[in-house]
């Protein structure tokens, strides 16, 4: 997972650096010769302006999404905010984030995990629930973070072995929980929605200091 963080992180970083620098100069092009160009061309040049301007927000998007660099500054509710607002934004879903604690003091892997989880949960709703409503929850607890997503879509069959049966995001997203000694479950049934519950147990050193931090 550390690995897979990495390399996020390097895409990430020649999407913004490299490649949006390369939209950005295309675009001062097109606008130099948006003026120069005769009338009859000005409305091609404003399509390609426009063109490269969705280009320049989309690789904005994926870059965010790759290396959420909010994290270590905003902390991972604001981060989650942040991610649900711009992915559901264009969409007719509802949706609430539910913390009623503070969570400062979160483990770096904890806080990744955790938005991790849920930006899988997102993607995999919008690609296959068709569901109206989503309600992600977290809370502190004593013995750890607990995570809760919940929508009411379609709704799917969840499987025993979600790696060996094509289940791949749900797979990812055990296997996340359960190197940080956490668990992660899975409750849907055609028709009837999902909910996907996670908790991330406190490392020994980190478990005095979390729980000892007030809401």
């Amino acid at each position: 997972m550390q690995v897979q963080e990495t390399e996020r992180h390097r895409l990430s970083r020649e999407l913004h650096d490299d490649i949006g620098q390369m939209l950005t100069a295309a675009k001062m092009q097109s606008d130099w010769l948006q003026r120069r160009a005769p009338q009859a061309l000005h409305a091609q040049c404003t399509t390609l302006i426009n063109t490269l301007d969705e280009t320049l927000a989309k690789v904005r998007d994926v870059s965010a999404i790759l290396n959420p660099r909010q994290l270590a500054s905003l902390g991972l509710e604001a981060s989650l905010r942040a991610h649900l607002l711009r992915t559901l934004s264009a969409t007719s879903v509802q949706w609430s984030l539910e913390c009623q604690q503070r969570l400062d003091g979160i483990p770096e892997e904890i806080a990744v995990a955790a938005f991790r989880i849920t930006q899988e949960a997102v993607t995999n709703m919008l690609r296959h629930a068709q569901a109206k409503n989503l309600r992600v929850q977290l809370q502190r607890r004593p013995e750890g973070l607990s995570l809760s997503i919940r929508d009411d879509g379609l709704g799917f069959a969840p499987a025993l072995s979600p790696a060996g049966q094509g289940q791949r995001g749900m797979a990812g997203m055990a296997e996340r929980a359960s190197l940080l000694g956490g668990e992660l479950s899975v409750a849907s049934e055609p028709g009837q929605g999902t909910c996907i519950q996670a908790l991330f147990p406190w490392a020994p050193r980190v478990r005095g200091r979390a729980n000892g931090s007030k809401p």
